[in-house]
């Protein structure tokens, strides 16, 4: 029997609130990516010509596919109310490919060029492992309880994105205050601005306003980014398979990198499509594991070396509203501006100050629909689940310019920071299954935790045998001290059955 198709409509008015959030959080990335390769010494032509516009093809693909797959819900759920699932460049993972791969990559080569040849092979590589990960995803995603999953997720939110996009919007106080403004009047409390300018757009133009007029931005930026203008061919090379032999030859330490980080963005993808699972659009989490590994492979071919991911932001994107049009939006645009240099321009105009007010409601957002879509008795998973982050969050900030002041504050904020997204999952796994008296998961939880230390997933810079042993045996500990209890309830309800039988009888 055949099944109605619905009118899902291309684009809709709320649609463009959500484009301008899409894009800035892109747009954000691939500043930092430009801003920081160029400050490395990596030449422009290699920034601007290759990098950026195989980013964006990455960008492009997955904007589109995603798009296809919310009409592909629309039709099956017969409703027009599906957000797609919003997708870019992941933020953590692309500091870990700068300084973690790309860094060492050409303080080995000493030649720029190569040391990209060799990035573009560990993005190849981290984009085939997630694609071989997506056959677990949907087990993962059945046995995982949400309110682990989305609470390590509200710990990236409140602290990398909220906490640390709020920090910036207070580095130009009257700026950062006056967009945050706009924002919450808005999108919070939905209020129509002027004219009905969608509230990104109406903020990112006053702020920009604000911000030259001011004073807090230099006229000079906007000549440097009109300076960056000019045609960027798309176009693939064989470089990816050039750094192939560096990366498994002289440069195979790389895999103790490329391997945990690509686990984590498997898992990141996985607890956002759960998030939005929660918030009713129930997407397959094997299918976006699949693609956001494809995205990456065919971003590495174009000369992008950064895996992708479902973002965050996409709970944001569905409670205002938007449908499939700000992803089609994203991917046109990506398209034009990777293409004619229009990134390097507006990364150059806009300051950050004006777009990170829009990055601190994406993350409140993601914070409160971690509560309200969970069960009140599971907010202490909730809650235990965000912490790691925030160790995660001071290690990643603070050791390496001052690791004495982090040692003095606590010993175990870097070891709680490391592999903090696993930590997480195991912390607020086992506290759901506490609550619910299912002592045999909380022990299964325990005794994952135990062999994540072990291997160096989890409180460990780097996967090695006996990586963290106190933090294995620790882990092995409790599970046992678990399985006590699991034993336990079993004797008494087999206790309690005889009694029962024996009283029928």
């Amino acid at each position: 029997m055949s099944v109605n198709k619905v009118n899902y409509p291309w684009f809709i008015k709320e649609d463009i609130d959500a484009f301008f959030t899409l894009f800035q959080n892109n747009l954000a990335n691939f500043v930092i990516i430009a801003v920081t390769m160029l400050g490395l010494g990596f030449p422009a032509s290699l920034v601007f010509g290759k990098v950026i516009p195989g980013a964006a093809v990455a960008v492009i693909f997955g904007n589109i596919y995603y798009a296809y797959m919310a009409n592909r819900l629309a039709n099956k759920e017969q409703r027009t109310d599906v957000t797609a699932l919003s997708y870019g460049i992941s933020t953590p993972v692309m500091f870990i490919f700068l300084f973690g791969v790309l860094v060492p990559a050409n303080a080995f080569t000493g030649d720029p060029e190569l040391a990209w040849r060799i990035a573009l092979a560990a993005a190849f590589i981290s984009g085939l492992i997630e694609v071989l990960a997506s056959f677990t995803g949907k087990w993962l995603q059945r046995n995982i309880p949400r309110a682990a999953m989305l609470g390590a997720l509200a710990g990236v939110a409140l602290t990398f994105i909220a906490g640390e996009m709020l920090f910036t919007s207070f580095e130009m106080p009257v700026v950062g205050l006056f967009v945050l403004a706009v924002i919450l009047i808005g999108i919070v409390g939905k209020v129509a601005l002027p004219f009905r300018i969608p509230a990104s757009l109406f903020a990112m133009i006053i702020g920009t306003g604000l911000a030259f007029g001011l004073g807090y931005a230099d006229i000079s930026a906007i000549n440097e980014g009109m300076s960056h203008l000019g045609f960027y061919p798309i176009l693939p090379s064989i470089d990816v398979f050039q750094g192939f032999q560096y990366l498994f030859g002289a440069m195979i330490a790389l895999l103790a990198v490329i391997l945990p980080i690509t686990i984590y963005n498997a898992v990141e993808t996985m607890n956002n499509v759960e998030a939005m699972k929660a918030e009713g659009d129930d997407y397959d989490v094997r299918e976006c594991q699949a693609v956001d590994g494809i995205g990456t492979m065919i971003g590495a071919i174009f000369g992008g070396m950064f895996p992708t991911t479902v973002y965050i932001a996409t709970v944001g994107s569905k409670k205002m509203g938007a449908g499939r049009g700000y992803s089609l939006l994203n991917a046109g645009v990506f398209t034009i501006a990777a293409s004619f240099g229009i990134i390097a321009a507006l990364s150059a105009i806009i300051p950050v100050a004006v777009v990170a007010p829009i990055l601190v409601f994406v993350g409140i957002s993601m914070v409160s629909s971690a509560f309200s879509n969970n069960k009140e008795k599971y907010y202490p998973a909730v809650a235990i689940a965000m912490l790691p982050y925030f160790a995660n969050y001071l290690m990643t900030r603070f050791n390496n310019p001052s690791p004495e002041a982090i040692a003095d504050l606590s010993a175990g904020i870097v070891p709680l920071g490391q592999g903090a997204m696993f930590t997480a999952i195991i912390l607020g796994a086992i506290t759901v299954f506490i609550i619910d008296h299912q002592f045999h998961r909380a022990a299964i939880f325990s005794f994952a935790g135990a062999f994540l230390s072990f291997i160096g997933l989890m409180h460990a810079p780097s996967l090695e045998f006996a990586a963290a042993m106190d933090f294995a045996i620790g882990y092995a500990f409790i599970g046992i001290f678990f399985g006590a209890y699991y034993l336990k309830d079993i004797r008494v309800k087999a206790q309690s059955k005889e009694k029962a039988d024996a009283k029928a009888a």
